[in-house]
């Protein structure tokens, strides 16, 4: 068994402390917590399961680093702390832990991650023996292993269309919805996800996998973006009110340019209400799903809906995300100690899964 901690308990190491307890490769040895209302309290609980696992919560991080874990998920935002995160996850490297997280965008694509990232990894690889893999959801195989593997089904490809469409009253963040993306913010409010070359920070190193498997070199990175209004005020069920007149939708895409044209495109369409931007693309419940299209011959779409927690599609992409983080872990450790990504790594059957629920 392979001794596995989760560092972090919020939407993602909810899901993680799930994910591990169901991996029959793995046994989760400790969780570490920053708030400190839950330290003392069981996995189980801080995991959702409905059950004790005997594993209590703490916030001990030199002592539970210095048990010798030998994989660590790290479910710790990076997104407002990119430093610590990266500070705590080369700690984890040091102590000789493979680890998984989604928190640093900018090592998804980590041959082309900078320097400044990059090399401190290296160095914590080479001197603790530990291994980095990052990946998500989207981005993550929504735009990597899944648009690569259903092309491999055309004829002949003259567009890879990678979609995430949501509703984003299904996501338990609303400072991140309404300040962050902007929603409910007046129309000339520029959110900080929306600003110029941030799109292509965080989704640019997908388009570059994508390319790189693909054998084809790129001219360039393009943005688009549109916001739409709301044309009414509405109520939401999660996080009350947004008023008529303030930004509704969001689309954008970040496109990779092949000879001229877009040919490697990952877009988002995310509402606040299913009234605004009708005429964009929509899921098929209303909810929200990741969608891959592969324009040629044939014509091939692909749609995946995922939902946890009550039926929460949110809720489900985090699993799905952690999904992939935690089926790689047994594989990482099997491996040679370096900086993997989504392309090195393979997505892995549900072996000594199938049938096996957690009680």
């Amino acid at each position: 068994m392979v001794s596995t901690i989760v560092w972090g308990t919020g939407n993602v190491g909810r899901a993680a402390i799930r994910a591990v307890e169901a991996h029959p490769a793995l046994e989760l040895t400790a969780v570490l917590v920053h708030n400190p209302d839950k330290v003392g309290r069981d996995a189980g609980e801080l995991g959702g399961l409905g059950r004790d696992l005997g594993v209590a919560a703490t916030d001990h991080i030199d002592a539970v680093l210095a048990a010798g874990p030998r994989a660590v998920v790290y479910a710790a935002s990076g997104d407002i702390r990119p430093d610590g995160a990266l500070a705590d996850i080369i700690r984890a490297i040091r102590a000789g832990a493979v680890v998984v997280t989604p928190s640093l965008y900018a090592l998804y694509d980590q041959r082309n991650a900078p320097p400044e990232l990059r090399e401190p990894v290296l160095a914590a690889i080479e001197d603790g023996g530990g291994s980095l893999f990052v990946s998500g959801v989207d981005p993550g195989w929504g735009n990597d292993v899944l648009p690569l593997l259903i092309s491999g089904l055309g004829g002949t490809v003259d567009v890879i269309r990678c979609q995430e469409i949501f509703d984003y009253t299904t996501y338990d963040q609303e400072d991140s919805v309404r300040y962050i993306v902007g929603m409910g913010q007046p129309m000339d409010y520029e959110p900080p996800m929306l600003a110029p070359t941030v799109p292509t920070m965080v989704w640019g190193g997908q388009v570059r996998l994508m390319a790189r498997a693909l054998g084809v070199e790129l001219d360039e990175i393009r943005e688009t973006l549109d916001r739409r209004p709301l044309d009414a005020t509405v109520i939401t069920r999660t996080m009350g009110e947004f008023a008529a007149g303030t930004q509704g939708a969001v689309r954008f895409e970040v496109q990779g340019i092949v000879e001229g044209e877009p040919r490697i495109v990952i877009e988002h369409v995310t509402r606040i209400h299913p009234s605004c931007a009708p005429d964009w693309p929509t899921p098929p419940d209303g909810d929200g799903a990741h969608r891959v299209i592969i324009e040629g011959r044939p014509r091939i779409e692909v749609t995946v809906e995922a939902t946890d927690e009550d039926g929460n599609r949110s809720a489900g992409g985090n699993a799905t995300a952690v999904g992939r983080l935690v089926g790689a872990i047994d594989w990482l450790v099997a491996a040679e100690p370096g900086l993997y990504d989504a392309l090195d790594v393979p997505l892995r059957p549900a072996v000594g899964k199938l049938g096996r629920k957690q009680p």
